[in-house]
């Protein structure tokens, strides 16, 4: 496996698979993301009032962490019209699940590079991503000022 970084181990892996496809694979398999986003638990369904807003992007985000002993797990609810953005929330949930604050903090903020998905998503794709790997962040360094 190539050196992705400071990225978790999960993470990782599902850079180096996006950086194996080519073209319109890479959409594919954020779509397949998007599909396997896990629901989020009754005590979220309800509404967004426990969740935060990523108010930077065009979609609705909303992202709830919850903390184990510094092991951080991110929900997320995106709706299905929106399968890139959805897909991208399903791999930081999948990439960071388990992480430690400290572990979040030190991803490059655009770590997607090398995904390559700056070649298939437009600028203003790319720009909530970036949106949401800040707000992602900033959940987990309250996570580690407790």
């Amino acid at each position: 496996m190539e050196n992705n970084g400071k990225l978790p181990p999960a993470l990782s892996e599902i850079v180096e698979d996006f950086s194996w496809c080519e073209g319109r694979e890479k959409l594919e398999l954020l779509v397949q993301f998007s599909e396997m986003m896990p629901e989020l638990p009754a005590s979220l369904n309800i509404d967004h009032e426990t969740m935060d807003q990523v108010s930077e992007c065009m979609t609705p985000v909303f992202i709830h962490v919850e903390n184990d002993d510094s092991h951080l797990k991110f929900y997320f609810d995106v709706p299905k019209e929106s399968p890139t953005v959805r897909g991208f929330a399903a791999i930081m949930s999948k990439g960071l699940d388990g992480s430690m604050p400290e572990e979040i903090l030190q991803i490059p903020n655009d770590f997607y590079l090398k995904m390559g998905l700056e070649k298939v998503l437009t600028h203003q794709r790319l720009n909530g991503l970036t949106a949401m790997i800040a707000h992602i962040k900033r959940l987990a360094a309250l996570e580690l000022e407790k």
